[in-house]
């Protein structure tokens, strides 16, 4: 029998679930607290101090506590911008980006091993969906990030590998678990959830009663060009997306944000900027943002960044469409998430066929 798959996640539970299997190993209900905040801070075993050894042994043999391993680390000599390549308990691999801005420290981190989305542009849907993070290999991005820095992160983004609501579940609770009053502290309204439009998971996360902000991959100004580069299109037309995205808003009274890749040839002319200025004028009531992003070009999909990056966000602005281009960090360490995880796997695939 393996020991360790019948222990319990201990990082994945909340404060009253732990409260619950603390009881039940016989031990008192305040210890939980205890504990609880002793693993957000990335601490297990001897390393909670004011825990004794009994119950120190007594844990260890009943909850599983592991964080991701650092097994590449890159930082930018540019703008300090550090790239992780974690590895997990079962040796796969996501990527998370630690970015520091004026109003604090951002982490970007990754959601599933892989994705199965199939956009065009982006290196994470490559090799397709592996798995889904548990809500602990969430967390323990932040946890090991913040280990490693030294520094507290306040921001995250949920734009690294994977789609965030294609995982739906786990990523809800790690959305109560990350925001905790005795965990990690992290304000929702300082966490950004990226989606490449999944309409009944959007309908879903209205109801959650999670003020995040939500981003939407929209990358294209009609249906045509959207089902070029973005699969999801075909389920999801736009219209029936950014409906989605004004429900959301009625419901939630949270701004969503728009995510615009631009690409030469497909998405990035000043008629696109004028169609894109009219759609979300023709279906959305609340003030619109589009964060414009120059693509990061990836060479096994043949897409060139574009060159009329700043045509297009004056177009926007002459329509009254707030835009702005996202600033680049870590350019010189490809801080795009997928890529490294791609080069690693390529790397071993090379190794294997030497064999």
């Amino acid at each position: 029998m393996d020991t360790q798959a019948s222990k319990i996640d201990i990082l994945s539970l909340s404060l009253d679930e732990l409260s619950e299997k603390i009881v039940e190993i016989g031990e008192p209900k305040f210890r939980a607290k205890q504990i609880f905040s002793w693993i957000n801070k990335g601490m297990f075993g001897s390393e909670m101090t004011n825990i004794s050894v009994a119950l120190q042994n007594k844990l260890e043999g009943v909850f599983e506590f592991r964080l991701p391993k650092v097994k590449k680390r890159l930082v930018s000599k540019l703008d300090g911008t550090i790239k992780y390549l974690f590895e997990l308990i079962d040796g796969e691999q996501i990527e998370s980006v630690f970015m520091e801005y004026e109003h604090g420290n951002t982490l970007c981190i990754s959601s599933q091993v892989g994705c199965r989305m199939g956009c065009k542009f982006c290196a994470s849907t490559l090799a397709g969906r592996v798995r889904d993070l548990t809500p602990s290999e969430m967390l323990g991005q932040i946890i090991s990030a913040q280990r490693d820095t030294g520094k507290r992160i306040s921001n995250v983004v949920m734009m690294g590998i994977g789609e965030p609501l294609d995982n739906y579940d786990n990523v809800i609770k790690f959305l109560r678990l990350v925001s905790s009053e005795n965990g990690l502290n992290i304000g929702l309204r300082h966490i950004s959830l990226s989606t490449c439009g999944l309409v009944d998971k959007i309908d879903m996360l209205s109801n959650e009663g999670l003020p995040i902000t939500l981003s939407i991959s929209l990358h294209a100004y009609d249906d045509e060009v959207r089902s070029q580069i973005m699969p999801v299109n075909k389920k999801y037309p736009i219209g029936e997306l950014l409906k989605a995205c004004d429900r959301y808003f009625n419901k939630t009274g949270r701004r969503i944000s728009f995510e615009y890749t631009l690409i030469a040839g497909k998405n990035d002319t000043r008629e696109g900027a004028l169609a894109l200025a009219s759609l979300l004028k023709k279906y959305l009531k609340s003030s619109q943002h589009v964060n414009l992003i120059p693509l990061n070009e990836v060479s096994e999909t043949g897409l060139r960044t574009s060159k009329n990056v700043n045509l297009f966000k004056n177009t926007l602005l002459s329509q009254g469409i707030n835009a702005t281009v996202r600033r680049k960090l870590g350019s010189d360490i490809n801080a795009s998430c997928g890529q490294l995880r791609r080069q690693e796997a390529i790397k071993k695939i090379d190794k294997e066929d030497t064999k």
